[in-house]
């Protein structure tokens, strides 16, 4: 079984110890392909440097987090590190791109403007999206129908079953990770369970969004234990959970997920896995 892991922060420096060995774990527990999207453009080179490095594809994007502490001209950038790399087989997507309406004291305006940007240069490079989504599906929906891409994933989907639909006619897949692990996450799990065949594909968001085996409390961090980092190797664990719920054997998991995978960031299908 050979599994792809489409979404996982590589550059973050929770990683800056052992990176080579998360990829060396990841491998050994056959997860042969790891997706690296940026969040900010002064992270495009490393994760490009990453992906060829370590034989893995990245993506390029301006996370809604991180708009207040980009520039006007990072937009500029984008477009022309995008032009400068368009025929690099390992660039698979625009991302990690979207908006966030959770997190409270963002600015909602310009988080709009930089997506909408976004999406043109995705749309203008042929490239599909990893996008980003909390409590924003309908308005991503709104300029996703403005401004037409090809596809993508959805990552991280806590939506509603009309929403889900909504992107899924769109051409997107939607990514299941640790959360999908906690019985108490009901609406993603039924959507792991109900959507179309051809919808999930599987990601760890590493090192974040960890699966309820690595969770910790904020109490026992307090006590001292350590926060449980996840990681690419997780993968295979947490699509036991998808199986379990779509009463799938793991093999036609992995399979199935990986077709998944390649039909939303179609680049990938050229690269070994």
């Amino acid at each position: 079984m050979s599994w792809i892991d489409t979404h996982i922060h590589l550059d973050a420096p929770e990683f800056d110890a052992d990176r080579g060995e998360v990829v060396a774990r990841a491998r050994a527990a056959g997860v042969g392909m790891l997706v690296l999207p940026a969040v900010l453009v002064k992270h495009f080179d490393t994760v490009r440097t990453l992906a060829h490095q370590h034989g893995l594809a990245y993506a390029w994007g301006i996370h809604p987090l991180y708009v207040g502490q980009s520039a006007d001209e990072d937009l500029d950038r984008m477009a022309q590190a995008l032009r400068e790399h368009a025929d690099d087989p390992r660039l698979v997507a625009v991302g990690e791109i979207g908006l966030d309406l959770f997190v409270p004291g963002l600015d909602v305006a310009r988080q709009e403007r930089f997506y909408a940007a976004q999406l043109k240069l995705a749309r203008d490079a042929g490239l599909p999206v990893i996008v980003h989504v909390r409590r924003s599906a309908d308005l991503l929906l709104k300029h996703l129908r403005r401004i037409e891409v090809p596809g993508g994933i959805v990552h991280a989907f806590n939506g509603s079953d009309a929403q889900a639909a909504q992107f899924v006619d769109r051409g997107f897949r939607l990514g299941f990770g640790g959360a999908m692990t906690f019985e108490r996450a009901r609406q993603i799990r039924h959507l792991a369970a109900s959507v179309p065949d051809h919808v999930p594909v599987l990601e760890t968001d590493a090192p974040d969004i960890p699966p309820h085996w690595l969770y910790r409390t904020a109490d026992t961090r307090a006590q001292g234990e350590a926060s449980g980092r996840n990681e690419a190797a997780e993968l295979p664990r947490i699509a036991r959970t998808l199986a379990e719920l779509r009463g799938w054997t793991l093999e036609h998991t992995a399979r199935r997920t990986a077709d998944n995978a390649r039909a939303a960031l179609p680049r990938l299908s050229a690269l070994a896995a």
